[in-house]
């Protein structure tokens, strides 16, 4: 779930912590959190639900002056360690500090699972870019993946039709490579799955003000699950997948984006 900072209602912080003491999810990715040099939010979002051992972006990258004041974190049920970390510095259209961080999750009983958070720039005219961190993503997985199925999680600022979520889905090549992961919408969603959407009133004053154009609906944040040409030791099945935060509590709406939920059954082969 993309949280948006602590932008607008102060309500909403304490709200989306509800939310994930409600669902108790294990695995947990979130973009635009705090640093917590300006205010410890990932701390808030967390506290009471179990996911007790967490990993902001600031905590593993240095960030240079002038870096956005926002970024991604990780927050598990069980112990992880960070593998790796790509840095993706601004480009000359945009000013956005991404990463991508490789962890390994120590499941119980099972052994452990690489958890891939990445994020793209949001522009609509930065898909080469978009498309490099994905590929880059997938190697990473490459480097550092386990028995299980690596997970990837994030808010990719691009849609299904795509390249390069076309390329996660392994509908195409990009750059003489091809891979396959299963997204976890696309296997077990109901509808359309938009978590970026007008029908959001946080979203469509973000719309108004960066895309400029009315109507816009887009399902931009993902789950995906390695595929059995990649893990043939285990499988993990989509179960079920849910939009969270599609709807206002009290009147406050959780965040711009709505959140992903999926659950998933792992187990060997």
């Amino acid at each position: 779930m993309n949280v948006q900072h602590d932008a607008g209602d102060p309500r909403r912080t304490g709200l989306i912590n509800a939310e994930l003491r409600r669902l108790s999810p294990d695995l947990v990715a979130l973009q635009e959190v705090c640093y917590p040099a300006r205010r410890d939010q990932l701390a808030e979002l967390v506290e009471g639900t179990g996911l007790t051992h967490t990993t902001h972006q600031a905590d593993v990258i240095e960030l240079p002056e002038g870096a956005r004041h926002d970024g991604s974190a990780l927050a598990t049920r069980w112990p992880h360690q960070v593998l790796e970390v790509l840095d993706h510095r601004p480009s000359a259209q945009s000013d956005a500090h991404w990463w991508t961080l490789a962890a390994a999750v120590d499941v119980p009983e099972l052994g452990q699972l690489l958890f891939i958070l990445p994020t793209t720039p949001w522009q609509l005219d930065q898909a080469a870019v978009r498309e490099k961190q994905l590929i880059a993503a997938v190697e990473l997985d490459g480097r550092h993946r386990f028995g299980l199925p690596t997970i990837i999680a994030g808010d990719l600022n691009a849609s299904p039709s795509s390249a390069g979520i076309r390329f996660l889905t392994g509908l195409q090549s990009l750059n003489g490579r091809s891979t396959s992961y299963n997204d976890a919408w696309a296997v077990a969603g109901q509808g359309s799955g938009y978590t970026w959407t007008v029908a959001n009133p946080l979203a469509e004053a973000e719309i108004d003000r960066l895309i400029g154009q009315p109507n816009h609906r887009r399902r931009i944040d993902y789950i995906f699950v390695g595929s059995t040409h990649a893990h043939p030791a285990a499988r993990a099945r989509v179960l079920h997948a849910e939009l969270v935060g599609d709807n206002s509590v009290d009147g406050v709406w959780l965040s711009d984006h709505f959140g992903v939920l999926v659950d998933l059954d792992v187990v060997p082969v």
